[in-house]
């Protein structure tokens, strides 16, 4: 008989925990637009935004509806019955694309990327705009406490890489061989490359306000987004990347890592905590309801 798969070793999670720290860091949403566009180019996931959203007249809704759900997972006290809840809204998100391929959110591999991509954005965060790095022993742990955040929807776990080597190799399998340009995929990029007059990036506000967003926020969030992409995908799906965007983003990232040494921790945290309640809270009406 062939061996098992090692099954991944999880860890206690809650305040004062690697992820919970880092989860907490306004900085751990920086890579944020990169890691959606990682999951629109996930053939079950685009299929599933393109067929189950209004993506295409408000691509930034669906961040806005989900990114404090999830970090809440990971922050509240709840997060056990937030993980549940999450799962159950993806239980009728399912269909066939435009490929006539069969997909649903909740097949084991294609949940398991999507979670991933979150985890990947932690490390990313902690790795281009932390001072410090993190040790192999903290990367370790870090991964085993993602592990136990993934429990948290209780879904299969049998696509979880055994441990953080394992999850890196599995992340650039699936960036190097299963990612394709879903037309979700497409329009997000569309977007990142040229900007649009018609996307809205805040979930409040009149027109004059996000206008104003705009200008100040587009050509920083194109740097961050590709800047933080795996340069396997900018790659393989001809994301213009240029030495002197290297040098841009580098100085960013190192701007970043100093600034925040300003910043008190307990404010950091106050920030994102509100700033996801006040998101949460102006977007609770958009969300989808469990499937019956």
């Amino acid at each position: 008989m062939p061996a098992s798969p090692p099954t991944a070793a999880r860890a206690p999670l809650g305040p004062g925990t690697l992820l919970w720290r880092h989860a907490a860091d306004v900085r751990s949403l920086l890579p944020g637009a990169a890691a959606g566009l990682l999951q629109l180019l996930h053939p079950g996931i685009g299929a599933g935004v393109t067929e189950h959203s209004a993506f295409f007249d408000s691509p930034f809704d669906r961040i806005h509806r989900s990114v404090p759900q999830i970090w809440a997972t990971i922050l509240a006290p709840d997060g056990d019955d937030r993980g549940r809840a999450i799962r159950d809204l993806h239980r009728g998100i399912g269909g066939v694309d435009e490929h006539a391929r069969r997909y649903h959110a909740l097949e084991p591999e294609t949940f398991w990327w999507a979670h991933a991509t979150f985890t990947w954005e932690i490390f990313k965060a902690a790795e281009l705009f932390h001072p410090g790095t993190l040790t192999a022993e903290e990367r370790e742990r870090m991964y085993a406490e993602t592990v136990t955040w993934y429990s948290r929807y209780g879904v299969s776990m049998r696509p979880v890489p055994a441990d953080y080597a394992a999850f890196q190799s599995k992340f650039w399998h699936v960036c190097a061989e299963r990612l394709e340009l879903t037309p979700a995929a497409a329009r997000g990029l569309e977007i990142a490359k040229h900007g649009s007059d018609t996307v809205t990036l805040l979930p409040v506000g009149g027109p004059r306000l996000d206008r104003a967003g705009r200008i100040v926020a587009e050509r920083p969030l194109r740097l961050v987004t590709f800047g933080c992409l795996p340069t396997i995908v900018r790659d393989r799906f001809g994301i213009p990347w240029s030495p002197l965007d290297q040098a841009r983003f580098a100085a960013l990232a190192a701007a970043n890592r100093q600034g925040y040494r300003m910043i008190p921790t307990g404010l950091n945290h106050w920030a994102l905590r509100s700033m996801l309640r006040y998101i949460g809270s102006r977007t609770r009406d958009q969300r989808y309801t469990p499937a019956a």
